[in-house]
């Protein structure tokens, strides 16, 4: 770290755009964003952080930013702010100039937060309806912000431009999946050293993946109750910082280690998405402590109850809410996400809460001002955009409501297959829907199927070993009792609590394991894989291990190296590679029987088990647990047709299906039932019988046919 010049030079008036500090490489231009402080100080602190040396007002203020420029201010320099202002919490202003805040554009961190009763701008001791102005000085328990340089050199890196309709994404942890890698060294491991590392890079290669999509990786807080009872909010929903990188995530403790690991993902043709939470700040409510937005201008960056300004409206579930309807706030924002595009060449964002980010005052708005910005923005509208369509707020969940141009996590997919593959009644038509990119939430607006984010398992809720291995959660580590996490999860033991040696029931969690994987890397849509699944990664019945940064959540590498691990690894391969090279498996159209291919057969069709198509009737049929779905797709070119067929037995026995008319060559590509079948007892399909085993799926093609 750097010194500051002592004494200060003589503070100009500098600009107040843009915002943050800004090194020229002579000096550091300030500026903060606060529409009601009646004074800003610039307070800075020798390289341990522990000590200030230096404090200086801010000369000017021109619209609401507060600015000024330093010379011989370089990077490295520490530092942070105070904000005089009114203190009146019934009418939402909570100016402390005792407590030291972190720059909302900082772009780096220097220590981490010591929890203290000085941390918060209330008597925190006092009766808790009580916000008397608490005097103790917080300095030493905050992070302080860093002068940063932006110079980086990135080689002629480029953007891998993957299409929508070719995209898989793996979401996954930094530190979850490189924690236990014994091929990383120990000091890269959970970092985004580690993420570089050939291994991770070559298992992702192999897999197929074209995404990977990291869990937060923005600086955190981490909870005080959470750190008082020995654990740590492990998945980074609880923002401290949107411009700065977790501090623990830089092995090197330098900004270019996440611009290695990037330029070295897309060397490999693998982008790079980062999940964002603008929804919230780790401020919590109005008891929350003052470290930030809230010291700055609580009024502004915050959501307000109208009648009584001094409580936050809590659409989040984490105390306070984003106020997005602000233009400084949405200017954050988007500064933010611009960075990391400009700066770090990420190549897309999915929106934590999003239907949060476009509440007006009436409510959710897909013309909301947020969205508005983002579509149109030169620099964002390129990238992949990506929303989480709900939250807990008056009407907060808006799946298929999004803006055309924004994808969104299709969580009636996850319900849908999971109940359909846990054998329930009436599921035969949802899960048809789900097949072919749920029309009947995203079909409008000219929207494409790449729209609906599909996925069976995310990193909230169970992971795909555990979803065939628990009937209920077991989250009793994290400290609440059970009570956390959600207690539908659609799952099924198939006969034994958690982990037993019981061949059938093994049996059964593999085939419905493969029959699920095939269900979503099969269906139109673009498919996102928890890290992990592929290999038979559990976190025990924790369905919510959002606290739980240990074995619980990090990835067990050793079960890639046994017999069910390799061979599951490898049915996700060859599905993945199943879906990259047959156009039937990912067309990014909305396909319609109604439709027809060259030869005049429709581009879809129905069937179910006795090779005739699917009628009302049949539809209807609650106890139907048997489908098949054949695409066609046209080669203008030769004149020939290329299909696939798909078929489904939900059942709990195996079940023998009439192939549909036309006559086909068909081969077998996929089966997940092949792990238990004898060698050649399905073979290829020569005659118009297969049988499908119970609780499978089987994918047959056809290729340049001409009818």
């Amino acid at each position: 770290m750097v010194s500051v010049p002592l004494p200060l030079p003589a503070i100009e008036p500098g600009a107040s755009y843009p915002l943050g500090a800004t090194y020229d490489g002579e000096g550091t231009n300030f500026a903060v964003f606060s529409a009601h402080a009646v004074k800003m100080e610039l307070c800075f602190f020798d390289p341990s952080g522990r000590h200030e040396v230096a404090r200086c007002a801010l000369p000017e203020c021109t619209d609401e930013v507060w600015h000024g420029y330093l010379p011989g201010v370089h990077a490295g320099v520490l530092y942070g702010y105070r904000a005089y202002g009114p203190y009146q919490p019934d009418q939402g202003h909570r100016f402390n100039p005792n407590k030291l805040l972190l720059d909302p554009y900082a772009r780096m961190l220097r220590g981490q937060v010591r929890w203290s009763d000085s941390l918060y701008g209330y008597r925190f001791h006092s009766p808790r309806a009580d916000l008397s102005f608490d005097h103790r000085d917080s300095a030493l328990s905050m992070p302080k912000a860093v002068v940063t340089d932006a110079s980086f050199h990135w080689h002629g890196d480029k953007p891998p431009a993957v299409p929508w309709e070719k995209t898989v994404i793996y979401e996954t942890h930094v530190r979850g999946m490189t924690q236990l890698a014994e091929a990383i060294p120990a000091g890269e491991r959970g970092t985004f050293s580690g993420l570089a590392n050939p291994c991770i890079i070559d298992h992702l290669v192999k897999l197929g993946i074209t995404a990977v999509e990291l869990l937060p990786i923005h600086a955190i807080l981490q909870d005080r109750r959470l750190v008082s009872n020995g654990l740590s909010n492990y998945w980074g929903y609880n923002t401290l910082s949107f411009f700065a990188p977790e501090p623990r995530y830089l092995a090197s403790g330098a900004l270019n280690e996440l611009r290695h690991a990037v330029r070295r993902l897309h060397a490999a043709g693998i982008e790079v998405i980062l999940d964002v939470v603008y929804n919230h700040t780790c401020e919590e409510g109005e008891l929350g402590p003052t470290m930030s937005f809230r010291g700055f201008d609580n009024a502004s960056y915050y959501r307000l109850h109208a009648d009584n300004r001094r409580h936050h409206i809590n659409d989040t579930g984490c105390g306070n809410t984003l106020n997005m309807s602000h233009p400084r706030v949405i200017q954050m924002v988007m500064d933010s996400l611009r960075y990391w595009v400009q700066e770090f060449h990420i190549d897309g964002f999915r929106f934590d809460l999003g239907a949060t980010l476009g509440r007006e005052q009436h409510g959710f708005d897909p013309g909301a001002g947020f969205f508005d910005a983002l579509l149109q923005d030169p620099v964002l509208a390129r990238v992949k955009l990506i929303s989480e369509p709900w939250d807990i707020g008056p009407g907060g969940y808006q799946v298929g409501n999004h803006p055309a141009g924004v994808a969104e996590w299709n969580d009636r997919f996850r319900d849908d297959v999971r109940s359909f593959w846990r054998g329930d009644a009436g599921m035969r038509g949802a899960v048809a829907g789900r097949l072919l990119g749920s029309a009947d939430l995203f079909n409008h607006h000219r929207r494409r199927s790449w729209a609906s984010v599909n996925f069976v398992t995310a990193h909230d809720g169970f992971t795909l070993q555990d979803l065939v291995s628990y009937q209920h959660k077991y989250n009793q580590a994290n400290g609440e009792d059970n009570r956390d996490g959600t207690n539908e999860n659609r799952s099924a033991n198939w006969g034994k609590e958690g982990p037993t040696h019981d061949r059938a029931v093994l049996a059964t969690r593999e085939k419905v394991k493969r029959a699920m994987l095939m269900t979503l890397l099969l269906s139109n849509g673009t498919p996102m894989l928890l890290g992990g699944d592929e290999f038979g990664r559990t976190q025990m019945g924790n369905n919510n291990p959002y606290c739980q940064d240990n074995a619980v959540s990090w990835f067990d590498w050793s079960l890639a190296d046994t017999l069910q691990g390799k061979a599951l690894l490898d049915f996700t391969r060859r599905c993945i590679a199943a879906r990259r090279a047959l156009p039937t498996l990912r067309n990014s159209r909305f396909l319609k029987p109604t439709s027809k291919t060259l030869h005049g057969l429709p581009d879809i069709s129905w069937f179910d088990e006795t090779g005739n198509e699917m009628t009302p009737e049949r539809w209807h049929f609650a106890e139907g647990r048997l489908l098949a779905l054949r695409r066609i797709a046209s080669n203008v070119q030769s004149g020939s047709i290329s299909a696939s067929l798909l078929l489904l037995n939900a059942f709990s026995e195996d079940r023998e299906f009439t192939l549909p008319q036309p006559t086909m060559p068909w081969r077998l590509l996929i089966d997940a039932a092949e792990h238990m079948r004898h060698h050649g007892t399905l073979g290829k399909p020569e005659s118009n019988m297969i049988n499908v085993a119970a609780h499978s799926a089987v994918l047959l093609v056809a290729d340049n046919v001409n009818i």
